[in-house]
C-alpha cells in the first residue's frame, strides 16, 4: 500500500472568533498548546485549522470614543468599575493560562469586519495563522488600531502580504461575501459565542477550554481516524 492509502486523512479544526474576543485569543493559545503537547506522541495526529469569522458587536464604530472599560460598561449595560474588574480578571486568566500579556489600557476598541476581510486575504495567500495571530496580538498586547485599512494594511505588511494588494481587496470588500458566508454558517451551527471549535464537521468544542482538553480530544477524534483507515 501507498504512504496515500495508510495516512489517514487530517483532523480537520475549524475555529469561529472575533478579533475583539479576549477569549478567542487565549482559546487559540490553549488549542496550540494542546495540540503541540499531542505532537509528542509516537503517532501524533496530523490537524489542519482554518479560522472562521464572527463579529461580537457589528455595531461597533471603527472609531468607538472612549477605553475597553467604558465599551465594556455600555455593551453589557454594567458600571465602568464592574467592566474595569472584568477586564483585569481575564488579563490575569490570560497570563495565567496562555502567557498573553493583555493591555486593556492601551486597547482601541473598533469594527472588526476589515479585519476579517483581511484574515480571509491571508488564507489565499497561504498565511491565515500568521495573519490570524498578528491581528490578536494587535490588538490585545501591542493596542494597535485593527479597524483602520491603513493600520491593517501594514499589519499584513508585517506578515509578509503583498500591501498593494491586501489594500485593493479591503478598499474594494473583495472578501466581505466570505465573511458573511461564515456568519452564516455559524447560524447554521447555532453558535451563538465565541470561540467555538468544530472538529471533522461532527464536534462542537465550545469556550476557552484548557489546553489539556484540546490534547484529548484531538488524540481521540484521530484514534476514530486510524480506526476509519485501518
Amino acid at each position: 500500500m501507498t504512504d496515500a492509502q495508510t495516512s489517514p486523512a487530517p483532523i480537520r479544526i475549524d475555529v469561529w472568533s472575533d478579533i475583539a474576543c479576549p477569549w478567542c485569543y487565549i482559546g487559540k493559545r490553549n488549542l496550540e498548546n494542546g495540540l503541540a503537547a499531542a505532537a509528542q506522541d509516537e503517532d501524533a495526529p496530523q490537524v489542519e485549522i482554518t479560522y472562521h469569522s464572527f463579529e461580537l458587536s457589528p455595531d461597533t464604530p471603527v472609531d468607538f470614543d472612549g477605553s475597553s472599560a467604558d465599551f465594556l460598561a455600555k455593551h453589557k449595560r454594567i458600571t465602568r468599575e464592574q467592566a474595569q474588574e472584568m477586564n483585569d480578571r481575564v488579563a490575569q486568566i490570560a497570563k495565567d493560562q496562555a502567557g498573553l500579556q493583555y493591555r486593556f489600557d492601551l486597547q482601541q476598541h473598533t469594527n472588526t469586519v476589515k479585519a476579517h476581510e483581511l484574515v480571509h486575504f491571508a488564507k489565499t495567500h497561504g498565511k491565515q495563522l500568521e495573519m490570524k495571530e498578528r491581528l490578536l496580538s494587535a490588538y490585545f498586547v501591542e493596542g494597535r488600531h485593527v479597524g483602520r485599512i491603513d493600520e491593517l494594511v501594514e499589519l499584513a505588511g508585517s506578515v509578509g502580504l503583498d500591501e498593494a494588494a491586501a489594500r485593493d481587496a479591503l478598499e474594494n470588500d473583495e472578501f466581505l461575501p466570505a465573511v458573511r458566508q461564515d456568519q452564516a454558517q455559524a447560524q447554521a451551527y447555532g453558535i451563538n459565542g465565541v470561540p467555538f471549535f468544530v472538529i471533522d464537521g461532527k464536534y462542537g468544542v465550545s469556550g476557552a477550554q484548557p489546553a489539556d482538553a484540546f490534547t484529548q480530544v484531538v488524540r481521540q477524534v484521530w484514534a476514530e481516524h486510524r480506526g476509519e483507515d485501518a
